[in-house]
């Protein structure tokens, strides 16, 4: 767990990268013209935004847990699940930058989720039976609403997951994915 725990990035860091991409999909400014506006911004987000709140009270959690602080990371753990329903495990490894669009989104297990992914409702990235490792999200994914992501899985850079969908295999990079189980989405010919 410690070497997870390094893993993790730097709070402030994190929270202004997601702050700024949650700001961008909303349409909403997103160039923080000062500390104290990022603050602002930051708050105004978390008050708009019950899954950027719980994100965000993720942040808080994995920095907590990182320098051993006792309870505090159980009471964020558990204000992130009321307040927006996103519960985020404890060696999931999150970067900078991603979007959670609303609540209901469980991950957990061993678990990277890079930069730009974007995490739509109803979301589940958990394990299979007997194994403690789960997916690896690479860069610019999409997790369309309510699909599963399911076990040792890796889900390439720009790949589109479609709702409802359950990925159980890995899916090659810009690779869209949709059913169950999740196959990719055949063109017809000449297009």
């Amino acid at each position: 767990m410690r070497e997870i725990r390094a893993r993790h990035p730097r709070l402030l860091v994190a929270v202004l990268a997601d702050a700024e991409v949650t700001a961008t999909y909303r349409g909403e400014r997103n160039e923080f013209r000062t500390r104290a506006d990022a603050v602002g911004q930051v708050l105004r987000l978390m008050w708009v935004s019950d899954a950027f709140l719980a994100q965000v009270l993720y942040r808080i959690k994995a920095r907590l847990q990182g320098l051993g602080v006792p309870l505090l990371p159980r009471l964020a753990h558990r204000l992130a699940i009321m307040t927006g329903q996103v519960a985020i495990g404890d060696p999931v490894v999150v970067e900078p930058g991603v979007y959670i669009v609303h609540g209901q989104v469980v991950i957990d297990g061993i678990v990277e989720v890079q930069s730009g992914t974007i995490i739509f409702p109803f979301v589940t990235v958990g394990l299979r039976a007997g194994d403690v490792i789960g997916a690896t999200i690479e860069r610019g994914v999409s997790v369309g609403t309510g699909a599963k992501v399911i076990g040792r899985v890796r889900i390439g850079e720009g790949a589109r997951i479609g709702a409802n969908a359950v990925v159980v295999d890995d899916v090659a990079p810009g690779t869209t994915v949709v059913g169950v189980p999740a196959r990719p989405v055949s063109r017809p010919s000449g297009i």
